[in-house]
C-alpha cells in the first residue's frame, strides 16, 4: 500500500506524528506545509525531520510537479492529519494551489481514498457546509474527536484514538485502542 500523508497548519501535530510511526510497512510519501511546519515546532517534542524521517519519500509543498500531483503517480490513499480548515475549504472548492490539495483533487478525480482530519473547535456554519461537500462527494472525514471508551489513561491514549480510526479506514490492523466491548 502506498498513502500520501498531508500534515498542515492546524493543531495536532501528535496525531500527525503517532500516524506515522504507525505506518509502517506502508509506503509513505509526505507533505508538509509551512504552518504545519511551525505547529511542529511548537507541538511536537521532536523536530520536523523526525517526521520526514518516518517518511519514504518528502516533496515540499510548493512543488506542484512532485508524483504525488499526477493522476498517472499510483497510490492508494491520502491522509490530511491534522487539516486545517483552509486547507479542507480548498479541497471542498476544488483550489489546487499546493501539493496538498492538488494529491487531494487527484484522489477525488482518480476516485481514490481520502481522509480528512480536520482539527478545530467550535465550527463555524462554512467549515460544516465544506464537509459536508467533502462527505457527498466519497471523502472521509474523521474529524479529532476522540472516545472514552476505552478507557484512556493519558493524552497519547487519546491520540491513538483517532489515529486508530484512521487506520481502520485504510483497512490496517492496530492495537491502538480498546474496541467497545472487547
Amino acid at each position: 500500500m502506498k498513502v500520501v500523508v498531508g500534515v498542515t497548519g492546524a493543531s495536532g501535530a501528535p496525531y500527525a506524528l503517532a500516524l506515522l510511526r504507525n505506518l509502517d510497512p506502508v509506503h509513505v510519501e509526505l507533505v508538509i506545509s509551512e504552518d504545519g511546519k511551525k505547529v511542529i515546532e511548537h507541538e511536537a517534542d521532536v523536530p520536523v525531520t523526525a517526521f520526514e524521517e518516518l517518511a519514504d519519500a518528502t516533496y515540499a509543498n510548493d512543488d506542484l510537479g512532485a508524483p504525488p500531483a499526477s493522476g498517472s503517480h499510483r497510490f492508494d490513499a491520502m491522509v490530511v492529519i491534522p487539516c486545517s480548515m483552509g486547507t479542507l475549504g480548498k479541497i471542498a472548492w476544488g483550489i489546487s494551489d499546493n501539493l496538498i490539495t492538488r494529491a487531494a483533487a487527484v484522489c477525488l478525480k482518480e476516485r481514490r481514498k481520502l481522509i480528512l482530519v480536520p482539527r478545530e473547535t467550535p465550527l463555524a456554519a462554512s467549515h460544516i457546509e465544506n464537509m459536508l461537500r467533502l462527505a457527498n462527494q466519497g471523502v472521509v472525514v474523521l474529524p479529532a474527536m476522540p472516545g472514552f471508551y476505552h478507557g484512556p489513561k493519558s493524552v497519547d491514549d487519546l491520540v491513538n484514538f483517532v489515529v486508530g480510526k484512521v487506520l481502520d479506514q485504510l483497512g490496517l490492523e492496530h492495537k491502538l485502542f480498546r474496541r467497545w466491548r472487547e
